[in-house]
């Protein structure tokens, strides 16, 4: 019987993404091609480091244990330029990790993401602008990873962060604040308060998180000395009023999140060096610069925000 992903949270993760491939990056660049791969044979066995996403996709793939081995949680696969043979590295290297990847596509130099309806995935991480923001414009959830991967490697719990505007939600309501400013934003989003917000690009990942949260619920009704792991939560620029729709459109959707931040133009990094997820996803650069050093950043390159940013 062939293996079904319907069911399953499924992330693809670019080499670029999951390890520091800075020296890899570094022959390329200045090499070409041919430098590159004689340099991934010589350094075959040569350990890659952490990369942003390591953190996020180790501690992801260890909810595993609320399933079963036939009915895994979540499947995280391997998206990659490389081809075949220089991607021996990368397997090598999430194998010595321990992390349990088994499946890859290596398209050697192509675009991977056009793969991603194919396999079911509900969002994609690289380092790589280009696909990324092809991936965005081809209607995927996909974000580039920014910053430093989190330190604390050895941990169990999953903390994750959103920006709700052109992340989570579509950007409609950013597109009102972008041409008419903040007080006609707050009165339109009192006006429609009621009315939920179109799902963004990664509302069906959010749903994936609450199906493992769902599962943790379940665990913790025959085991009481279980201790949740799963941690999300919102951090927007939103505020009172404009805070009440959020709400609404979440609930709306069937989703939910553990708590959420409306910070009305307060420094988002604020609250992230102490929120301290693995990963923050937010659709505006401005917003991940100040803490990108401290915190592992995801910018989703979607919507209004992003066509005024690319046209400047």
């Amino acid at each position: 019987m062939p293996y079904a992903l319907e069911d399953v949270l499924v992330v693809g993760v670019a080499s670029s993404a999951l390890f520091d491939l800075t020296d890899s990056d570094a022959v390329f660049r200045s090499m070409g091609e041919s430098e590159y791969r004689r340099y991934q044979e010589e350094h075959i066995d040569n350990l890659l480091e952490p990369g942003v996403a390591f953190p996020f996709i180790k501690r992801l793939l260890s909810l595993n244990d609320l399933g079963s081995p036939d009915a895994p949680l979540v499947e995280v696969i391997v998206l990659s330029r490389n081809d075949p043979e220089t991607g021996l590295r990368v397997m090598r290297s999430i194998a010595r990790h321990g992390l349990p990847i088994t499946r890859a596509v290596f398209m050697q130099g192509k675009a991977p993401y056009r793969f991603i309806e194919a396999l079911n995935m509900s969002l994609f991480l690289s380092q790589n602008e280009t696909d990324v923001r092809q991936a965005i414009q081809q209607g995927f959830a996909a974000g580039r990873v920014l910053g430093q991967p989190a330190a604390d490697l050895t941990g169990t719990e999953l903390r994750v962060a959103f920006d709700f505007d052109g992340v989570l939600a579509d950007d409609s309501s950013e597109a009102v604040m972008q041409a008419e400013g903040l007080p006609a934003f707050h009165a339109h989003e009192t006006e429609h308060t009621l009315d939920p917000l179109p799902e963004g690009r990664l509302s069906e990942f959010l749903r994936g998180l609450n199906r493992i949260q769902d599962r943790e619920q379940e665990r913790l009704s025959t085991d009481d000395t279980y201790v949740r792991r799963v941690h999300v939560s919102i951090v927007t620029a939103r505020n009172a009023p404009s805070h009440e729709r959020v709400v609404r459109t979440l609930k709306s959707w069937g989703v939910r999140v553990n708590d959420a931040f409306f910070l009305g133009g307060i420094e988002k990094s604020r609250v992230l060096r102490v929120l301290k997820p693995h990963l923050f996803f937010d659709d505006q650069l401005s917003h991940l610069e100040g803490a990108a050093n401290d915190v592992p950043s995801v910018h989703v390159p979607f919507g209004v925000a992003n066509q005024f940013s690319a046209s400047e």
